[in-house]
């Protein structure tokens, strides 16, 4: 990766937006009494922990958190769940990316989970980078770049020096 080299947002900025997104989501599926949350595995797994807190602080639902593992170079090598596919059956589900740049990771992370059928499913992306070659758009997201294709955007969710960077 490269070394970041300016931040664009702090974490109190990215707290904001996950708040905010956690109402859009509380809204998008109110009445329902359950909700999964499927955080695509490193950093959107992250990201979808800081959503779960804040839709737990805003709203009634119960938030189950699951982990999606996908290979982000090749998406079509083995995609694993941290349940069994089954259990989202019927269930109202969002699946969550740390960035959204080309689309294809959410693609192929949406195309896995509907071998089931679900009532309703969801993306949410902490950052939209806007350079989609896939048909997917993100529901909610916090943030939207517009970034040149060389520039790289680095989201970091821990630690002092939390933030997201644009290099």
């Amino acid at each position: 990766m490269n070394t970041p080299s300016e931040r664009i947002f702090d974490a109190e900025k990215i707290e904001k937006c996950t708040l905010r997104m956690a109402y859009q989501i509380y809204e998008a599926n109110f009445g329902i009494k359950k909700l999964f949350l499927i955080g695509i595995a490193e950093n959107g797994l992250k990201f979808a922990l800081q959503l779960k807190k804040q839709l737990e602080a805003v709203s009634p639902l119960e938030v189950e958190l699951h982990a999606l593992s996908i290979d982000k170079k090749d998406p079509l090598n083995k995609v694993t769940l941290s349940i069994a596919k089954e259990e989202i059956q019927n269930q109202s589900v969002v699946v969550i990316d740390d960035v959204l740049n080309t689309g294809s990771t959410l693609m192929y992370a949406v195309k896995y989970l509907l071998d089931v059928r679900i009532n309703q499913l969801n993306t949410a992306v902490l950052v939209n980078r806007n350079h989609k070659r896939y048909p997917i758009k993100a529901d909610f997201k916090g943030v939207s770049l517009s970034t040149s294709i060389n520039e790289h955007v680095a989201v970091v969710l821990e630690g002092d020096n939390a933030g997201i960077f644009l290099s």
